[in-house]
Parts: structure tokens; sequence; C-alpha cells
């Protein structure tokens, strides 16, 4: 599918018959390619007027996995159906897959966690013989073990590993610095990985200074994450629904749930406002009711009756 002479052309309808500012037609841009990067890694051979309201649901899917947040998927959406009204304009397309395509609702929403046993079973279950083995248990040791959202995970630097202070220095949202404490098993299978995996890689210049590298020496990316999650997460027969994202939650959950300070956490989590830490107490009072529901004597017996 050639997407440049797409691009282009929907780029001067933004501009010149929508009037949109040039952020917001960035935004949109960057939403389209993001589309056609999926339809051409999933669908190879597919035309544009082959894409059904199937395929794009399978693209919302996808861009909730990666951990995207409720209101950036509803611009991606936007964006989308703005696109494909604009092919069907320009008559390129004869429908529009898009018309019945359903934003995410805004509400909040308690994401999704793996309890500590799923955890290790996933982790545990990475067969280290392989090429990439150690790369991948490294991945996961530090999602895991530190929180990382994903974009912070790929462009993670050798320069920003301090292991003998047993610490990293990541670098979130907003340009902001943050350093988050690296457990041992983390640190043992992240050396593993850099003593005697990643030495063997003929690294790509643009990646020299990059933690996690692919097997032919380039950055991995979020979509390849993503994808090494999901299929480690089968593998492992963990039937949640699991993403990179997963992890980060876990960690925050299993770390209040053990009695860790909500700023503390706060602080490793990269969150501005506390109020978005805490929603992660609200998880950890779920897991208080069930137990309740469950254990306690007057339910039991209710339970066995």
């Amino acid at each position: 599918m050639s997407e440049n002479i797409y691009i282009k052309g929907y780029a001067v309808y933004l501009r010149l018959e929508r009037a949109l500012s040039d952020n917001t037609v960035d935004a949109y841009l960057h939403d389209v390619k993001l589309l056609f990067s999926f339809l051409e890694s999933e669908f190879p051979e597919i035309t544009l007027s082959q894409v059904t309201q199937e395929h794009l649901r399978r693209f919302l899917e996808f861009i909730e996995e990666t951990g995207l947040a409720a209101y950036s998927q509803s611009r991606v959406v936007s964006g989308i159906k703005s696109f494909f009204n604009y092919l069907m304009l320009e008559k390129i397309i004869e429908t529009d897959p898009s018309l019945l395509l359903e934003s995410p609702r805004l509400g909040k929403k308690l994401p999704d966690v793996m309890d500590e046993n799923e955890i290790l079973k996933l982790i545990q279950s990475v067969d280290l013989s392989e090429p990439m083995g150690q790369r991948n248990r490294a991945v996961f040791e530090i999602l895991y073990g530190c929180g990382l959202r994903v974009s912070e995970l790929v462009n993670l630097k050798i320069s920003d590993l301090h292991l003998r202070q047993g610490i990293i220095a990541v670098t979130g949202k907003g340009n902001k610095q943050r350093f988050i404490p690296v457990g041992d098993e983390a640190q043992k299978h992240l050396q593993l990985y850099l003593q005697t995996s990643r030495i063997h890689i003929p690294l790509k210049k643009e990646a020299e200074n990059i933690v996690f590298v692919n097997r032919r020496g380039g950055k991995m990316s979020r979509q390849m994450i993503f994808l090494l999650v999901k299929k480690q997460a089968e593998k492992a027969g963990i039937r949640k629904k699991v993403s990179p994202h997963t992890f980060r939650h876990s960690f925050a959950t299993h770390l209040i749930r053990h009695g860790a300070d909500l700023r503390a956490v706060q602080e490793m989590l990269g969150h501005v406002s506390i109020s978005t830490t805490e929603i992660y107490t609200h998880l950890n009072d779920t897991d208080l009711k069930q137990t309740i529901l469950r254990y306690h004597p007057l339910n039991a017996k209710k339970n066995q009756v």
C-alpha cells in the first residue's frame, strides 16, 4: 500500500480546506501513519479500498493495548474518521469503513494488572537458550522491576544505567528525568544481557547507546515490545489481556499492596499529580473487597448455602 501519495493529499486537505493548526495536522498525520504501519504489519497485501471496520477495530485494540490513554485513543479515532472522509471526498474509496467506529469511553477505568504469581510465571517462561532470550528476560525484568512506560523502555540508554549505584535514569513525559532503583533480580538479568548477548550484536550507529536492540542492531520499536509481551503471555498460559503497560500497572499495585508510600510510587512512575497514582489505591481497595467477600466467615457461610 503506497501511503505517501495519500498522506500528502490529506495534509493539503487539512491545511487548506479545514484550516487546521499545524499541531493538529501533525497529530492527524501521525495517527494515519500509525494506521498504515499497523496494516502493513498485520495485513501486508491489503489496499485502502479493502479496509473494513473490522480492520480498524483491530487497529484500535492494538493502540489500546499499547497503553495509550482514552483521550489519546479518542483523538486517533477522530483522525482516522477524518482521513476516510477525505478519501470519500476524493472518490479514492467507495465506502467509509470508519462510519460506525466508536471512540472509547472517557470515564476513569481501573487498569488491568497481573498478580504476583502471573508475573513470575510469565518472566520465568522465557527460554534463555534462544538467541534473544536473555534480552527478552531483561526487558520483562525492567518493565516490572522499574514500572517503565514502553516509550521509556525503548529509549533507555547505556549512559542512563548507573548499576553500581543500583539506579537507572529515565526520561519521561515532558522530557523530565527521574531516577528509579533497580532490584537485584532485574539488575542481574540486565547485566547478563549486556555482557553475554548485546555485545555480540553488530550495532547500527544510531543504536550504539541504546540498551534494548533488535537482532539487526537497531532500536526496538514500541510495537515490537507489545508483540513480545503478547507472545510471552500466551506461552505462559496467561489468559488476561496483557500489554507492556500491564507490567507498569502491576508494579505500582504490588508496591502499594505491600505498604509502599504513595508519594514514592508517584515519583517512580513519573506522575505529575498524585491523583493519577491514587488509582492504584482503588485497585488495592478492590482486592480487599474481594478478599472480604471470599473469606469472611459470614460471606463464606452464605456461599456454602
